[in-house]
């Protein structure tokens, strides 16, 4: 498909009538020809009749093929050139030479349309019924491209219905024409009686094909014919799974007002919340939400809002939030999503899903088993705005913004074990000459939330940390500021 694709486009004419540059192939494939075959097929792709009668003239071989096999005629019936198609057919080129992708000129005439050609070859003995290397015939192309004259011609003229064959892919006309979302070949192909129900060799229907491409009008047209909705590909995918996987809004809501099961998993236990969340099509995700999509997940599987994590799809994950998801869902590691997050470093994700309330004594299966010696507050953030902690939030807010210098807040963070990536992770939330200030009273704010959690005297450790990182001075001046006797049993997380 795609070497017919590439050679048509080469082909393809100019505004202003003439062809492309590009019409000329590479060298390497004209390498087989002599100059004046070289010329002549120049000519056959330009048109130009008059240079070749005198080649002909010349005894050039009219049947000279390149490199791919190719022969004027394959050129001359890919551009329509209907009067140089005539010429070479009047002096007997063949017409039965295939090309290394197995194409044919009558290959290319049904492809390209062109009844007047069509009916050339096939009156110079062109093989009706050949096929390619794919396996394709003249229907098979002609459907591809939705030439429906060339279909009725061969299926009610030349009643030719044994050319309604798979291709190597079990493909008929009928799965390609839907395929490509051609409805008017959809309706001929019915109105001929090629209407199938049939899968190809991957298991899909015509409905499945339509829906994964997004062919509303096709898929339409499919629905008042067809039976079972919910078929199964050899994925275990039905179609509306598909239509939502490519981001097909339309085309899913068709499928559920013809009845599809919104919750049918594939053979890997994905759902279409899943995929569209994997994805990140957040109209979807607000659609299949609105059409009552089951939100919990199979055990020890990622849920929709662990998936939204790990590919950070921020629109998604506060759709599923505001869907009232089960924050604290855990996969197969025994992890939440806030796991997930602070694993990722995403300081963004972990603040908005300590918003949303998870709990924070979740211990995931891995950190469990391995006991990693790091600090609990590593990336454990929640900004409060409890009375008991406002003193030491101005304490770290000054800090941040008026005693530490650029790239300084980053020693803290080091001495604290915060890792590179939670470091990266912080900085990537604001730009800006002063946005160290912004990324300092960031790393604080984690910091205290942490020590709470801890139940730890912030004040304490704030003074013996700055002075055993060397920062004596601004050390004392915090502590002059705090009631050193602080007790961090008075401080709550709000």
């Amino acid at each position: 498909m795609k070497a017919l694709t590439d050679f048509l486009g080469a082909l393809s004419p100019r505004h202003d009538g003439t062809q492309k540059a590009a019409a000329e192939l590479p060298a390497a494939d004209n390498e087989t020809l002599l100059p004046h075959e070289r010329e002549f097929h120049h000519a056959a792709k330009m048109n130009n009749l008059e240079t070749m009668e005198n080649l002909l003239k010349k005894n050039v071989n009219i049947n000279a093929v390149n490199t791919l096999q190719r022969t004027a005629l394959h050129f001359a019936v890919a551009g329509n050139h209907v009067s140089t198609v005539d010429f070479l057919l009047h002096h007997k080129a063949r017409v039965d030479v295939a090309d290394k992708h197995g194409l044919m000129a009558i290959h290319l005439a049904a492809w390209s349309g062109n009844l007047d050609i069509m009916r050339m070859l096939v009156k110079a003995g062109a093989d009706q019924k050949a096929t390619n290397q794919e396996g394709r015939n003249v229907l098979h192309f002609a459907a591809l491209n939705n030439n429906v004259d060339i279909v009725d011609y061969l299926l009610q003229e030349l009643q030719l219905k044994d050319l309604n064959k798979q291709d190597e892919k079990g493909k008929r006309a009928f799965l390609l024409a839907a395929e490509k979302g051609h409805v008017e070949m959809i309706y001929s192909l019915i109105s001929l009686k090629l209407f199938t129900s049939e899968k190809d060799k991957e298991g899909n229907t015509a409905v499945h094909l339509a829906a994964k491409n997004g062919h509303c009008e096709v898929l339409e047209v499919l629905l008042n014919q067809w039976e079972e909705i919910n078929e199964l590909n050899q994925n275990g995918e039905t179609p509306f799974y598909l239509a939502v996987e490519g981001g097909h809004e339309k085309c899913a809501e068709l499928l559920l007002e013809a009845g599809s099961d919104i919750n049918i998993s594939n053979k890997h236990n994905s759902n279409a919340l899943h995929i569209a969340t994997r994805h990140g099509h957040t109209s979807l995700v607000r659609f299949l939400i609105s059409k009552n999509i089951n939100l919990v997940p199979k055990p020890e599987q990622n849920s929709p809002l662990h998936l939204a994590v790990l590919n950070n799809h921020l629109p998604v994950v506060i759709s599923l939030l505001d869907a009232n998801h089960d924050i604290n869902t855990l996969n197969q590691k025994q992890q939440t999503p806030l796991h997930l997050a602070a694993d990722l470093g995403n300081v963004e994700f972990v603040e908005l899903l300590l918003k949303a309330g998870c709990d924070l004594k979740i211990a995931d299966k891995e950190h469990l088993e391995n006991h990693v010696d790091a600090p609990d507050f590593s990336l454990v953030f929640k900004q409060d705005h409890s009375a008991q902690t406002k003193q030491i939030r101005y304490c770290l807010w000054n800090l941040a913004y008026n005693q530490l210098k650029p790239q300084e807040w980053k020693m803290l963070a080091s001495f604290w074990k915060f890792t590179e990536e939670q470091i990266k992770a912080i900085e990537e939330q604001w730009t800006g000459k002063k946005s160290y200030k912004e990324h300092g009273h960031r790393m604080l704010l984690i910091w205290l939330h942490g020590v709470l959690l801890a139940h730890q005297n912030p004040v304490k450790y704030i003074y013996e940390d700055l002075v055993h990182v060397g920062f004596q001075q601004v050390a004392d001046k915090i502590r002059a500021e705090m009631n050193p006797e602080m007790d961090s049993r008075k401080c709550a997380v709000s």
